[in-house]
C-alpha cells in the first residue's frame, strides 16, 4: 500500500519520528520544571546528558551497520561533521532549554516549522544552483511575517522581557537548525549511520564544559524532572536518530523535512493534553502565514507547456 509514491511502513516511520522529535518539547519542560525551577536541572546539565547518550547509541548502530569513517584526510567531511554537531546539534539544543524555562513547550515547538525561510537564504548564499527567486523571496516574507505574529504586541510593549528573550533564543535555535540541513550537504558521501554518529560525538564532546558549571550541590530534582532527562536521552535523541538515519535511507531528505510542519502540531496537542497549555490568537495566525511562506518558497513551479 503506497500514497504518493511512500509505502505505508515509511508513513509509520514519518509519523513516529514525528512523535519522538515532537516528545523533545515535554521532555525538556518537565527536564527544567518549568513551574517550579529550583526541582529541575539546569540547561548546562540536561544537553550533556542528552547528547552523550545520542552519540553512545549511534555509535553502536554504526558498529552493528560496519560503515567506514572517512579518513583523516579527509578533513572537510570532519569539518562538516564539527560543524553539524556543534553549531546544528548541540547550540540549538542549548538555545531552546534555555527558552524553555520560561516559555511553553509548543510555543518554542512553533518555531521549528520556519526552519526552511532560513535555509532558503542560506542556501542562496551557500550555493550557485539554489538562488532566491522572486516568488521565494515572496514566501520567505509571508512566512517572517508569521514569525513577527508569533512574537506577539509583546514583543514591542515589553522588548527585553524574559519572554521576548525566549522567543528569540527560539528562533536562533531555529537558525541553526536550518545551518545543519546546510551542512549535511557538504558530507552526502559519508555513510548515514557514520554522519549521525560523528555529528553526535562532536556535540557531545563539545558540550562536556557545560557540566564544569553546574552546581550539583545544590540540585534537588524532581523524579518528574530526572523523567524528563532520561526520556530526552531516550526517546528524541538516541533513538529518533536511529529513527532518522533508517527513514532517510529508505526515502529522502525532503520528504523528511516535512515533519517541519507536523512537529509543531504534534507538540500543541501533548502540551494541551500534559501540561493544559493554550496559545492566543496570534500563534495559529502565525502558524498559517509560516507554513504559507514556507509552501511559496518551496514550491515548484510547473514546467512550461510547448504550444504548436
Amino acid at each position: 500500500m503506497t500514497h504518493a509514491g511512500r509505502s505505508l511502513a515509511d508513513w509509520i516511520l514519518f509519523a513516529v519520528l514525528t512523535a519522538l522529535w515532537g516528545s523533545a518539547y515535554g521532555f525538556t519542560r518537565l527536564a527544567v520544571s518549568q513551574s517550579e525551577p529550583e526541582l529541575g536541572f539546569p540547561p548546562e546539565f540536561i544537553i550533556p546528558m542528552r547528547l552523550t547518550a545520542g552519540a553512545i547509541v549511534l555509535l553502536i548502530a554504526a558498529r552493528i551497520n560496519r560503515q567506514k569513517w572517512p579518513p583523516v584526510s579527509a578533513w572537510r567531511l570532519w569539518v562538516a561533521m564539527a560543524v553539524m554537531g556543534i553549531a546544528g546539534t548541540a547550540a540549538p539544543f542549548l538555545l531552546i532549554t534555555h527558552a524553555q524555562q520560561t516559555v511553553d513547550s509548543s510555543l518554542a515547538a512553533l518555531y521549528v516549522a520556519a526552519a526552511p525561510l532560513f535555509v532558503a537564504i542560506m542556501a542562496h548564499a551557500a550555493f550557485a544552483d539554489d538562488r532566491i527567486s522572486l516568488r521565494k523571496a515572496g514566501g520567505i516574507a509571508i512566512g517572517f511575517a508569521g514569525v513577527a505574529v508569533l512574537f506577539g504586541p509583546e514583543a514591542v510593549t515589553s522588548f527585553g522581557s524574559a519572554s521576548v528573550l525566549a522567543q528569540a533564543l527560539c528562533l536562533l535555535a531555529t537558525a541553526c537548525y536550518a545551518l545543519s540541513t546546510i551542512t549535511a550537504r557538504y558530507a552526502r558521501e559519508v555513510p548515514p549511520f557514520i554522519f549521525a554518529a560523528g555529528f553526535l560525538v562532536c556535540g557531545a564532546v563539545a558540550s562536556w564544559p557545560l557540566l564544569l558549571f553546574v552546581e550539583y550541590e545544590s540540585l534537588t530534582p524532581s523524579f518528574a524532572s530526572v523523567s524528563g532527562v532520561v526520556g530526552l536521552a531516550i526517546g528524541p535523541t538516541a533513538m529518533a536518530s536511529v529513527l532518522y538515519m533508517v527513514l532517510i535511507q529508505r526515502t529522502s531528505a525532503t520528504f523528511i523535512s516535512m515533519t517541519g510542519y507536523t512537529i509543531p502540531i504534534f507538540s500543541a496537542i501533548v502540551g494541551y493534553l500534559a501540561f493544559r497549555e493554550t496559545q492566543d490568537w496570534n500563534a495559529l495566525l502565525a502558524f498559517a502565514l509560516i507554513l504559507g511562506g514556507v509552501y511559496i518558497s518551496q514550491r515548484t513551479p510547473p514546467p512550461i507547456q510547448a504550444t504548436a
